[in-house]
Formats: structure tokens, sequence, C-alpha cells
């Protein structure tokens, strides 16, 4: 007798993450689970009377800003619960993370068995990388991956650009799609994509502003106002020294936003950010994008480009190569280049400067510029290639 029935398959990935996450967030005690990461940091900076923009000032876009207060309020104000409940937010991004890499896989490769190495690796590697629950980067690169998924199914730019323009929201790095979309994509559909993303982006912030001036004004330039860390600038700089911000009782004065601790920069930014700009500019114009493949490693390039140019390096920053890498790149270079990238981060952060090994760092920082310029040459070449390399296969 036939049936019409359906029968529901979960991909292999998803269960492979599955397999790996849970057993660890089963097992880690509270302190184990909170571990080195900033869920501390991101529970003292909710529980701040009054909201990020208007009443304090806060390192981050507004869109993980107002989420992280929401987290706060669902939580009652109790920190573990609070910490319950953004780890399984963050679970949640990976899961979607997973399956939208599953289906980004598919697309790129048809003719490739599926699941192949991409799509494990990258489910086993962030399943167990503690940066994916000690920060917030898996939203970003969540919404990163969906513009991508619905960019590659020809879904509307509308959709397109909003999806990116949320990412925005949570962390800059998304915005960096922008030059391989501006390259690869018809001019009309291109500006729609980019006026959303913007728009999505820029209202809030000028509603914020239009509120609260001074505390608006001093979270958009905190960043750049802290100094040099964890770079070759901060080497230069004689910054030796990690860590953020102050106590939070600055928070409270926009004047300390623009108050460091550090060394001030021997290389001007705006120096660096014309020479590197120039660099970038000459490959986009240059590039010719044959593939999806080819765009989307073009959109590493740019991504190695912002890295080396940055003063500041975090190590939860590797979250957003890793997926471009395992997804463009042949599987020789691409996963021992991922793999020594995570394997250095890790070695840098938690397990020398916990310890305040600080003398090292001149070690990792310089391991992890090698790697950065490596994954940057590799992905320009594979953006230049007319079609997939049959080395590829699995």
């Amino acid at each position: 007798m036939k049936t019409n029935q359906k029968v529901l398959t979960v991909p292999l990935p998803l269960i492979l993450f599955l397999f790996v996450r849970v057993p660890i967030m089963l097992a880690l005690p509270f302190d184990g689970l909170r571990g080195y990461g900033d869920l501390l940091n991101f529970f003292n900076l909710a529980s701040i009377p009054g909201l990020p923009y208007i009443h304090y000032w806060i390192e981050f876009p507004p869109g993980f800003a107002f989420v992280n207060e929401l987290l706060f309020v669902l939580a009652s104000g109790v920190e573990q619960t609070y910490t319950y409940i953004f780890v399984l937010l963050l679970m949640a991004a990976d899961i979607g993370n997973v399956l939208l890499f599953y289906r980004l896989e598919k697309l790129l490769y048809p003719k490739e068995t599926s699941p192949s190495w991409r799509s494990l690796i990258y489910a086993a590697l962030i399943a167990g990388l503690p940066y994916a629950w000690w920060y917030f980067d898996s939203l970003a690169v969540f919404f990163t991956m969906l513009t991508l998924f619905l960019l590659f199914t020809n879904r509307k730019a509308f959709f397109v650009g909003t999806t990116l323009g949320i990412g925005i929201l949570i962390k800059l790095f998304p915005v960096l799609l922008l030059p391989a979309l501006a390259r690869s994509l018809p001019p009309r559909r291109f500006i729609t994509i980019l006026l959303t993303a913007l728009a999505l982006f820029a209202l809030p912030i000028l509603a914020l502003y239009s509120i609260s001036p001074d505390f608006t004004r001093a979270t958009m330039e905190s960043q750049s106002s802290r100094g040099s860390v964890g770079t070759i600038w901060a080497l230069i700089d004689g910054n030796y020294l990690a860590g953020g911000f102050g106590p939070l009782v600055e928070r409270l004065d926009p004047a300390y936003a623009y108050t460091s601790f550090r060394n001030p920069s021997v290389i001007p930014q705006y120096l660096l950010l014309v020479l590197f700009g120039a660099v970038g500019l000459f490959l986009l114009v240059r590039a010719r994008f044959h593939t999806p493949v080819g765009m989307l490693a073009f959109y590493g390039v740019t991504l190695i480009i912002f890295f080396l140019w940055s003063s500041g390096w975090s190590p939860q920053w590797v979250q957003h190569l890793i997926p471009i890498a395992l997804l463009t790149l042949p599987l020789s270079p691409g996963l021992l280049l991922v793999a020594a990238l995570v394997l250095v981060n890790l070695l840098e952060w938690p397990l020398l400067l916990s310890r305040g090994l600080f003398y090292t760092l001149p070690l990792t920082i310089l391991l992890r510029l090698f790697l950065m310029i490596l994954l940057g040459i590799l992905f320009y070449q594979r953006s230049r290639e007319p079609e997939p390399s049959s080395a590829e296969n699995p």
C-alpha cells in the first residue's frame, strides 16, 4: 500500500552540531558556561539604570544593545537566568548558521555530494568553539548568511537589504558585504539593497541621536577612542595589554568614551585607512566575479583588509571568517588555515592572556597576521577563478 507521507529528515551537520553543543551546555557548571567571555560584562551593562544610547554610552550598535536590555528584562535581572537565556539564544542562532551553511553549500556546489566536508567541519567547529557562546557574534553571522542565502536564491532586493540591515544593527561587519555586492549585482538591485540596509541602520541611530545626542555620539565613537589592542599596530604603539573599557560608573559620563589608557597611535589611523582603502578599491576595480563563489570569496578579501587595517582585534571575530573560508577554499588550505587561525586565537585567549602572560602577545599577533595575509591571498585568487576547481571535490 502506497503512502504519500513525507519523511522528515534532519541534516547530518545539524545532528553533529547538537551532539557536540548540547552535552557541552549540560555538562558545564554555571561559571564554566560563562567562562572567559563577555557574558558577565553584558549583564553588568544591562543592569545600568536606563537605556543605552539614551542614559549611558555603550560600545555596541543599537541592535545588540537593546536585545541585551530585553534579555535582562526577561530574566528579571537575575544573572543566572539571564546567562542561560543568552546562551540559548546563541545556540538557536548557531543552529540557524549550520542550516544556512548547509543550504549555501548545496547552492554553491550542486554537483557535489551533500553534505560534504564543508558542512560537517563547520558544524563540528562552531559546536565546540567557546567563542560561539561567550560573545554575540553568532547573531551577526546568522544575518550575514541569511542575507547570502536570500541573495543566491534570487529573493527580492528589499528582503536581502532588510536582513543585511538587521545584521549591521547587531554588529557592523555585515556592511563589508557591500563592495562585493556592488561589483556583482545589477545597479538597480544593488541600490535597493543598499538603501534598505542603510535606512534600517541609520533611522534608529538618528532617532536615538535626536533623543540623546551626547550619549549616542559617545557610543558611536567609543571603539575608535580606546586605542590599539591585539594587532601589529598595537605592537608598534607599545600596547601589550588587553582589556576593554573602565568601570561601569564611567558609562554615565559621555566624556569617558573618548579617553584611553593606552598609548596613542604612532601611525595615524586615517593614514592607514587611506592606504588599506586604496588597496581594497584597487582589488575591487580589478575584480571579475564569474560565480557566486567568487563573489563570496571577495567578501572574504574585504574582511581580511578590514581586520588588517583595524587597530583592535577580538578573538571572536574569527567566527566571521570561518564560514567564508570553508565555503570558498579547497579542503587542504581552507581547513588548515581555519584550524590554525582558531588555534592561535585560543592560544592567545584564554590560554595565555588569562594567565597574565602578556609578553607572548607578539608571537600570537604575528602568527595571526601571517595567517590572515595567507587567507587574503587565497580569497583573492579564488575570487578570480572562472569556475570551481576540480580539486575541490571531497
